[in-house]
């Protein structure tokens, strides 16, 4: 069994990554059980690094994850969880075992595959969601829009932070840049920053303390420098990217939690690669509210914004105040959304169908047992 004192431990100290009593509500279900709260700070090959109360402070325990394994990917363990973990399950290689999860606030989701109807958590409990694009190459205003559709749907606040702002030289060339994605992120608090001249590093600092944020973006967006500039030390592994795309390799391989002197936490994540939708509506509905706007103004409730007469989204183009790149963008992740919806309703007739199949076979079997027996009876 646990030390009492490890059971008896204050969760006091785990304010300082996210702890509160809405998270202490859920978790007095297993408090007199001997069990303590911990935050998950990195997941690994079936365990899970997390912070628990330890005293006054909090020490970083490796539990096993394999009482809470499932085969659903939402479901399984990820960075920024908070965890009933049971420390009187000391084994080999391990600290304790994670007996449960406890319910998520917030959840950045995205398609593992485009053939795939399987979603993957990136991170969990996340109040920020900071979408890092590099200004070192162009910008990708369909990516933004992605990233900041899947931000939204997650439950947390999107910002999108422009990295590598020194190259961009000219500062009208920036505020260009800083205008244009504005532009694909209404309501989105854009920032420009620089992690080498430290630029805008205070104000995002700012913004983030006292919170959970994950940092996300594809590899040379930067995302490990930045990380290192906001915890002041070199916490993630730094490699260059390519000079002709930008593009770096996957320096970040897990997905880390990190404590940032200013308050609040961050979640660093490895270079995606693809970032597919995920069952997004409202995501969609927030990251175009522009368009939905102006879709609510059109003279027909069904208008499909092509050749309809009284098209308030056709005339905003007309106009020049909607560019016909962000219908077309709204368009195609829509479809994708679609696409991908469907697949998860098909995959979950399957599975129900698959089990009433299962129910159906074992009626069957125990009726014909039963009558068996009825016919051994009769027999005698």
């Amino acid at each position: 069994m646990q030390s009492s004192s490890s059971s008896s431990a204050s969760p006091r100290p785990l304010t300082a990554y996210g702890w509160d009593d809405g998270f202490a509500e859920s978790f007095a279900a297993h408090a007199g059980q001997g069990f303590v709260p911990g935050r998950v700070v990195r997941v690994d090959r079936g365990r899970v690094d997390a912070v628990v109360p330890d005293g006054d402070g909090v020490r970083t325990v490796l539990a096993d994850t394999a009482l809470v394994a499932t085969s659903d990917p939402m479901r399984v363990p990820c960075t920024g969880d908070w965890a009933v973990i049971d420390l009187g399950e000391v084994g080999a290689g391990r600290d304790g075992v994670v007996r449960a999860l406890l319910p998520r606030r917030t959840a950045f989701v995205r398609s593992t595959s485009s053939k795939r109807s399987e979603g993957q958590v990136l991170a969990a409990n996340v109040d920020h969601a900071v979408v890092a694009v590099s200004l070192a190459v162009d910008l990708d205003l369909g990516r933004i829009e992605r990233f900041v559709s899947l931000a939204w749907e997650s439950g947390a606040q999107p910002l999108l932070v422009l990295t590598k702002a020194d190259l961009a030289g000219d500062p009208d060339v920036l505020a260009h840049l800083v205008a244009d994605a504005e532009t694909a992120a209404p309501g989105v608090q854009v920032l420009a920053v620089s992690a080498a001249a430290g630029d805008g590093l205070d104000v995002l600092a700012a913004v983030l303390a006292g919170g959970t944020s994950v940092l996300l973006g594809q590899s040379g967006a930067g995302k490990s420098t930045l990380a290192n500039a906001l915890v002041g030390e070199d916490v993630q592994d730094v490699r260059a990217a390519r000079d002709r795309d930008g593009k770096g390799r996957h320096t970040t391989t897990t997905r880390d939690l990190l404590v940032l002197p200013g308050g609040g936490v961050l979640i660093d994540t490895p270079g995606l690669r693809g970032v597919g939708m995920w069952d997004a509506d409202t995501g969609l509905a927030r990251a175009f509210s522009d368009v939905e706007e102006l879709a609510a103004e059109c003279r027909f409730h069904d208008c499909a914004h092509a050749t309809e007469p009284g098209c308030a989204v056709l005339a905003a183009i007309e106009s020049g105040a909607l560019p016909q790149r962000r219908l077309e963008s709204y368009r195609k992740l829509l479809r994708e959304n679609e696409r991908i919806v469907a697949k998860t309703d098909a995959r979950l007739r399957a599975e129900l169908r698959r089990d009433w199949k299962q129910k159906q076979a074992l009626g069957r079997h125990m009726m014909e047992r039963k009558r068996g027996v009825k016919g051994v009876r009769g027999d005698r």
